[in-house]
């Protein structure tokens, strides 16, 4: 059975676990480590930790802070933010993360992204893209780097058939236009990637209710479904997300 997952994730600045709206506005909302344990024993089936400032602030991803979350979740972890050479991707799976997310890095140096597939296998590496909308690309979606500060002029969808191409394992693609504003995932341009790669997507940006996520599986052909606002501050149980869209005809694990 190929289901549909349900993926926390944690944002988080020096440490700890943020929201904000188009990644601006931070709210303090907790320790990861801790967010992650109750996730994982909520039933979720992965969780995402975004070290959202490291490429920023050009330093590496926080082990300590990824090494307790490992210590106290049993499924997968994906961990991004500030990952730009193999060391750095070998030292964060040593710590037993399953995968990891690279972004800037991957737009800037292509070839890191395909020595990196190559080393760790594409089922390593899933590529984060952030998006935001301009009308003078042929998608009208433009690649954002530097934590959603910088465009690069690149059209989104071009990219991501470029990451498939160069062996990456799935795609995590975040709208800034729609994030942390619980108004639902950018359904066009998650739809664009989903249709245009043979690779998981997984909506990322902007749930607010449940039927924004079965809108991202139904409509976007979204493989899994990233959630961050609706699942820290208690809007919806992991149970919950899975039994709405049960109900919907989606299959989801139990």
């Amino acid at each position: 059975m190929d289901y549909r997952r349900i993926i926390p994730c944690l944002d988080v600045k020096h440490g700890r676990l943020v929201k904000g709206v188009n990644f601006v506005n931070l709210k303090d909302v907790g320790d990861p480590a801790e967010n992650a344990a109750a996730y994982s024993d909520a039933g979720a089936d992965e969780l995402v930790f975004l070290d959202i400032t490291a490429t920023l602030e050009n330093r590496p991803t926080m082990l300590d802070a990824v090494k307790r979350t490992v210590e106290r979740i049993s499924v997968p972890l994906t961990v991004g933010g500030g990952i730009s050479t193999c060391q750095g991707i070998e030292e964060l799976l040593a710590l037993g993360v399953s995968k990891v997310s690279i972004n800037t890095a991957a737009v800037r140096n292509p070839d890191f992204l395909k020595d990196a597939t190559q080393q760790f296998g594409g089922k390593k590496i899933t590529v984060a893209i952030d998006t935001a909308s301009n009308n003078s690309l042929a998608s009208g979606f433009e690649v954002m780097v530097s934590g959603g500060t910088k465009g690069t002029g690149q059209d989104a969808i071009e990219w991501a058939k470029k990451v498939e191409a160069l062996g990456a394992g799935a795609i995590l693609p975040t709208s800034m236009d729609t994030d942390g504003k619980q108004t639902g995932y950018d359904i066009p341009m998650t739809r664009a990637i989903a249709d245009a790669v043979s690779l998981p997507v997984i909506a990322s940006g902007g749930a607010g209710t449940l039927e924004h996520l079965y809108d991202a599986i139904a409509e976007a052909h979204a493989d899994a479904v990233l959630v961050a606002s609706i699942a820290h501050f208690g809007t919806f149980t992991i149970a919950e997300m899975k039994g709405y869209l049960a109900g919907r005809g989606i299959p989801v694990s139990q």
